[in-house]
């Protein structure tokens, strides 16, 4: 088993690597930085979307077919609040809604999100350490053609139909990193895993966070990427729309400029094994691997290229 690695991770993509990573890192020696710039307030409930993927896949509840949410759903609570005219735009499934009831219910009751997502991550049998990226309310907003949204206004009830000109992350300036993350960051990780992730959502409001970026480059660890972005085109989400209306690569060299000075290494699909030896010129060292991630194998195949990788880009 792998000793320590901390990772910074968005929902589906980045959950599906973490579950793979651990297979291969021990326990509690993965430290998983979940993005909350997602996290909104929806019917009284707090709602937190990537960690709950992240949760979800670990404790081997995730929808495979539906690539969101919890598996075996029902929907018994969206009918009835649809009935009576409430806003049905964001299904919360009746599993999913026990999740966050209980969150809700623990913030309410004076706990830290670092809490609240500790419980329920020992309820569900999971081993790793699943962190927030910070214990304050962060919100992303997704600047469009059509104005300041929300990103679930943008992602979900809008389905990310707006034309994207930029990004800005409300209440971050008085945010501060969850301090576990800090602390393992402090203690010379293992490697430092950027997940398959949407870089601007999902990433960046992670590293935006007063201190994170420092205390990353500072940890002494390979730092290495696994690019979201296979052929041209995003595995799920909306990166690779938000990329071409930015004026950007809208492919792995894309995401290697995003991540240029920061980053040491690149993991990128076979299907873009052509763009390695410009990214190289760039000053980030590439992997060549499969990082369609398809099933558990697959998942763990890539944790394994992954951290190998690193361990030969050892500072």
């Amino acid at each position: 088993m792998i000793s320590q690695v901390v990772c910074l991770s968005g929902g589906v993509g980045g959950a599906k690597l973490v579950q793979g990573l651990s297979y291969v890192v021990n326990g509690s020696d993965l430290i998983v930085a979940c993005n909350t710039g997602d996290d909104f307030d929806h019917l009284g409930l707090r709602i937190c979307p990537d960690i709950d993927s992240v949760l979800y896949a670990l404790g081997g509840l995730s929808d495979q077919q539906r690539g969101w949410g919890r598996r075996d759903e029902s929907w018994t609570f969206m009918a009835a609040l649809k009935g009576f005219g409430g806003p049905d735009w964001f299904n919360l499934g009746d599993g999913d809604l026990a999740t966050h009831v209980l969150r809700t219910d623990g913030l309410n009751r004076g706990k830290s999100l670092s809490e609240v997502t500790l419980n329920l991550a020992q309820a569900l049998g999971i081993d790793a350490c699943i962190l927030p990226m910070s214990n304050g309310p962060i919100a992303t907003i997704v600047n469009t053609n059509e104005g300041p949204l929300a990103f679930q206004h943008y992602f979900v009830r809008e389905q990310c139909q707006p034309e994207v000109t930029g990004f800005s992350f409300d209440l971050i300036e008085a945010a501060t990193p969850q301090p576990d993350i800090i602390r393992a960051l402090g203690n010379g990780p293992k490697t430092v895993v950027i997940a398959p992730s949407n870089p601007y959502v999902s990433v960046d409001p992670i590293l935006e966070l007063a201190g994170m970026r420092e205390a990353v480059t500072s940890s002494g660890a390979p730092i290495v990427a696994v690019s979201p972005i296979i052929g041209g085109q995003a595995v799920k989400g909306p990166a690779a729309k938000m990329m071409r209306e930015l004026g950007k690569d809208v492919s792995v060299l894309g995401v290697a400029q995003h991540y240029q000075g920061f980053i040491d290494g690149l993991v990128i699909d076979e299907l873009d094994a052509t763009f390695a030896a410009e990214i190289e010129s760039m000053g980030i060292q590439t992997l060549v691997a499969p990082t369609l991630m398809t099933d558990i194998d697959s998942k763990i195949a890539l944790a394994e290229h992954t951290l190998g990788f690193a361990e030969s880009l050892t500072k």
